[in-house]
Formats: structure tokens, C-alpha cells, sequence
């Protein structure tokens, strides 16, 4: 029987956001250096939830010490690692390594300094709001729902909660302040979830400045709903 929500989040749960910060990413941490997707993990959660660090250390050190045996593995009460590219035999090892990675970074306040985000986990566990408008209203079927993308972002506005336009509306200005350059503001949107190309004439930032200015005024004065 498969472990109920609540035990798995108990047992698992600051692991598992820890370990789904390595997909599509190598697990190349080294003792005294930290891999790119650590490094993503710990400079949001240090932003966001600077407990769950400590959290995430003591789940990964009690998950390498005590790996599932063959009953929980038999009844399925257990927390499948996901493949991050390292043989079995080294993923315990591996875990510790993490662990040693997190409880110096708590204890000695080493903490990723502020970047755009550089990894898909990053960039969705920062814009998350972004992510669900884009991937859900500018993917590649867009054109066929809508008539343009003006139509797309009417229906966002008209379907969605005010608190999470407004959410929206600060995770857009958020992106902007990041100042990428069109290149990286174009990935940033892929990463995102945006399959299709901003409507002409606009580049990529210029539309998500369009774009600010439509959600922006719709938190202010509300949009017909």
C-alpha cells in the first residue's frame, strides 16, 4: 500500500523538493564544492523558506542512513529517488553528501548570492504563477483556442482569481527586474512554459512590459468577469 500524503510529506516531503531540483541537471556535487542544482534549491529556499533547509538535511541524512528494506519496498511504502544519472550503489553516499552540503550552508550562513534563476525547478518554484499562465493560456495550441494573444490573456483575466492575477502581476515585475537580455528573456519564457512566439512587433521583454500593464491595471480597477 502506497504511503498516505500526509506520512509521505512528514517523511519525504522537503527531500523530494530537493531531489526534483536535479531533474535534468547532474548530480555532480564534490566534497567542498556544490552542484548547480543545489545551489538553485538552496537560493530559493533560502529566499522563501530559509527553515526548510535544516528540514531537508535532517529527511536526506535519515533517508541515506535508513534506505527502505524489502518489506516497504514489497508493500510500496517508500520514497522512489528519482534517476539523477548516478549508479545505485553511490546514491547513498551521494545523499549524505547533500546533507553535508545543507548543514554547512545553515551553519555557516553560505548562502547562494541573488541570480536569475538557472535551472527549470528554479524558474518554477520562483514564477509559479507565470508558469501556469503561460504554460496553460501560451502553449502550442494557443492559436487554436484564441483568436490572438490579447484574447488569451483577456481569458486569464476573466477566469482567474483576483489574488492570483495579482500574484501575476508581481512574479511579471519580478522577471523584469531581472534585466535579462532578449536571448535569456526568451529562454526564461520557454523554461516557463510559452510555446509560442510574442506577438509581433514585440520582443520578448517588450511584451511582458505589455504584459504588466494589462494585469497591473486589471488588479487596480478589476477586469469584466
Amino acid at each position: 500500500m502506497p504511503m498516505k500524503p500526509l506520512e509521505h510529506d512528514r517523511r519525504y516531503g522537503e527531500l523530494d523538493q530537493v531531489l526534483r531540483a536535479y531533474l535534468g541537471q547532474p548530480a555532480d556535487d564534490e566534497e567542498g564544492r556544490r552542484s548547480a542544482a543545489l545551489d538553485a534549491y538552496l537560493r530559493h529556499t533560502w529566499h522563501t523558506r530559509p527553515w526548510a533547509v535544516a528540514v531537508a538535511e535532517q529527511q536526506l541524512r535519515q533517508y541515506a542512513e535508513n534506505p527502505p528494506g524489502r518489506l516497504r519496498l514489497r508493500l510500496g511504502e517508500f520514497y522512489p529517488v528519482p534517476d539523477v544519472g548516478l549508479p545505485e550503489s553511490e546514491i547513498q553516499d551521494w545523499l549524505r553528501l547533500l546533507a553535508d552540503h545543507l548543514k554547512a550552508s545553515v551553519e555557516d550562513g553560505d548562502v547562494p548570492p541573488p541570480a536569475a534563476p538557472a535551472t527549470h525547478w528554479e524558474w518554477h518554484a520562483r514564477f509559479p504563477e507565470l508558469a501556469q499562465f503561460l504554460g496553460g493560456w501560451f502553449s502550442q495550441d494557443m492559436p487554436d483556442e484564441f483568436a490572438d494573444h490579447d484574447a488569451a490573456v483577456a481569458d486569464y483575466l476573466s477566469t482567474t482569481d483576483p489574488s492570483l492575477v495579482a500574484r501575476l502581476a508581481g512574479e511579471v515585475a519580478e522577471l523584469l527586474a531581472l534585466e535579462l537580455e532578449e536571448e535569456d528573456c526568451a529562454v526564461a519564457l520557454a523554461e516557463l512554459g510559452m510555446e509560442i512566439d510574442p506577438p509581433a512587433p514585440y520582443s520578448p521583454t517588450g511584451w511582458l512590459a505589455l504584459l504588466a500593464e494589462r494585469v497591473g491595471d486589471a488588479g487596480r480597477h478589476g477586469e469584466d468577469r
